[in-house]
């Protein structure tokens, strides 16, 4: 089964879902936790976001260069499952991917894993592609488009 993408290009399905992964390593930071050395829920958002940004990275694009090229890329929705505590000092992995090509939103999910294997929270979130001089919502800027395109054959 195929799927058309960026400028009538075809790709299987099922070489889409497995491609446009990313896996960063973090380690967990003591200011990242509470008195008992445990993660602050809040902060596997940050995680999900160093995840994002190296996601970005590897495909040689930055959020700066995105915001000097005049586009900006704003969280709209975050959804996070927690699983499992992550602990000072662990040296976690953010597994960051997308299922699909960004058309005018880019949708990320992300896997948090320890050193031992274990999977401790996943998440999603939904990015807006805004065109910083209108303020308006934009489609994916072709520099990205073609990054991707480019990665998958």
């Amino acid at each position: 089964m195929f799927r058309t993408t960026f400028k009538g290009t075809l790709f299987p399905l099922n070489k889409i879902k497995k491609m446009y992964k990313n896996e960063t390593k973090i380690r967990v930071r003591y200011g990242e936790t509470d008195q008992m050395g445990v993660v602050y829920h809040a902060n596997y958002a940050s995680y999900f976001e160093v995840g994002r940004t190296e996601w970005l990275r590897q495909y040689g694009i930055t959020y700066k260069s995105m915001e000097d090229s005049g586009i900006m890329l704003p969280v709209i929705s975050l959804e996070i499952k927690y699983k499992n505590s992550a602990r000072y000092d662990d040296l976690l992995t953010v597994v960051t991917s997308i299922k699909k090509l960004p058309k005018a939103r880019i949708e990320f999910d992300y896997e948090l894993i320890n050193e031992n294997g274990d999977l401790l929270a996943t998440g999603h979130t939904a990015l807006v592609f805004i065109d910083m001089k209108r303020n308006r919502p934009t489609r994916c800027p072709d520099y990205l488009m073609k990054k991707l395109t480019e990665n998958t054959l």
